[in-house]
């Protein structure tokens, strides 16, 4: 069994914004020769997250502000009382951003079938970024023969 491991970056923007990362998975797949086994996909920050869904541009709005809704920036959290934690001068409140993430996962497994993804007619793996904007890694593992 051949295991390729492999990170894409991403520079993200302000806010939230969602990435199709589909096509650079492929184009890995692609420069292997593995014809069947498995993508695992991880995001490798806590205010980002992946989703396997529908790449397209009025959905990806109806997410943003669903999740907006489910936790605003304007509320009060804890986590967001920097002069009580020990952090950088740097550090953003971003305890809406925080329980976003947590609200979608961290990595998904897609199987490679015949040297593609086995992804159904309208999905992509998506990248959340929901603390931007920043330099954010995803941790590629292609496995297989």
């Amino acid at each position: 069994m051949t295991i390729i491991n492999q990170l894409i970056e991403i520079a993200t923007e302000q806010g939230i914004n969602i990435h199709n990362i589909t096509p650079q998975i492929q184009d890995l797949i692609n420069s292997t020769s593995i014809q069947n086994g498995q993508a695992l996909v991880f995001s490798r920050h806590t205010t980002t997250a992946l989703a396997i869904n529908e790449n397209e541009e009025r959905l990806l709005e109806d997410v943003k502000v669903f999740l907006r809704k489910l936790a605003p920036e304007s509320e009060r959290y804890l986590h967001n009382d920097l002069h009580l934690r020990l952090v950088p001068e740097d550090e953003p409140m971003n305890a809406h951003s925080h329980l976003m993430a947590m609200m979608l996962t961290t990595s998904a497994i897609i199987p490679i079938v015949d040297g593609k993804l086995a992804l159904g007619t309208w999905q992509s793996v998506l990248f959340f970024e929901l603390d931007g904007p920043r330099k954010r890694t995803v941790f590629l593992q292609i496995s297989g023969e």
